[in-house]
């Protein structure tokens, strides 16, 4: 029996990250488009177009140059120098949106019995709330209201329940520490500043 992880291109559990120098651009790339799909819901499309904004310019700047810019932490160094840093950026904000919505999935997983749009409520004021402006909140806050039901979401991951748990749990921890390597490294480089 199938799940949505089996589904996609690539999982989290699957991008490549070189200790030395750093997650596979490509395979990163590849999960984070499935991890797009994930969110069927029209509740979530402000934040689908966002992260898919974010996936070209990062996608744009890894073409430009296949081999300088194979992983992520690369392609953030060989653009520090420019004055437009449109991959770094796009990046610092996919990076923002990938710990939101683990935060989010993450306490679904612990709370099974809350809400997804409690769940993502609570994640969006611990998470990306701090970086929007007065504007942008609302728009996020009625999002997190209309997310689909619990139980809807995680039926269309898949029929086998057990499975689905099993398979989310792997591919959030995956995702996890992704999050946390690249949220390190964006603070020790300082390479969030002026974005």
């Amino acid at each position: 029996m199938s799940t949505y992880f089996d589904t996609v291109k690539r999982s989290y559990e699957e991008v490549y990250i070189d200790p030395e120098r750093g997650i596979s651009t490509i395979q990163f790339l590849e999960a984070t488009e499935g991890l797009v799909h994930l969110f069927g819901s029209s509740a979530f499309s402000v934040v689908q177009n966002d992260m898919n904004g974010n996936l070209k310019k990062i996608q744009t700047r890894y073409l430009t140059d296949t081999e300088a810019n194979d992983t992520l932490e690369n392609l953030v160094i060989n653009e520090k120098d420019e004055k437009k840093r449109e991959a770094t950026g796009g990046l610092l904000w996919l990076k923002r949106g990938l710990e939101f919505t683990a935060v989010a999935l993450r306490r679904s997983v612990e709370n099974p019995d809350e809400e997804l749009s409690v769940s993502f409520t609570q994640a969006y004021g611990v998470t990306l709330k701090k970086f929007h402006g007065i504007l942008i909140r609302p728009v996020f806050n009625l999002a997190m209201k209309a997310c689909p039901y619990r139980t809807a979401f995680f039926k269309k991951l898949g029929e086998d329940q057990e499975l689905v748990q099993q398979k989310l749990v792997a591919w959030l921890t995956a995702l996890e520490l992704i999050v946390a390597r690249l949220n390190s490294f964006y603070e020790s480089g300082g390479y969030d500043k002026g974005l």
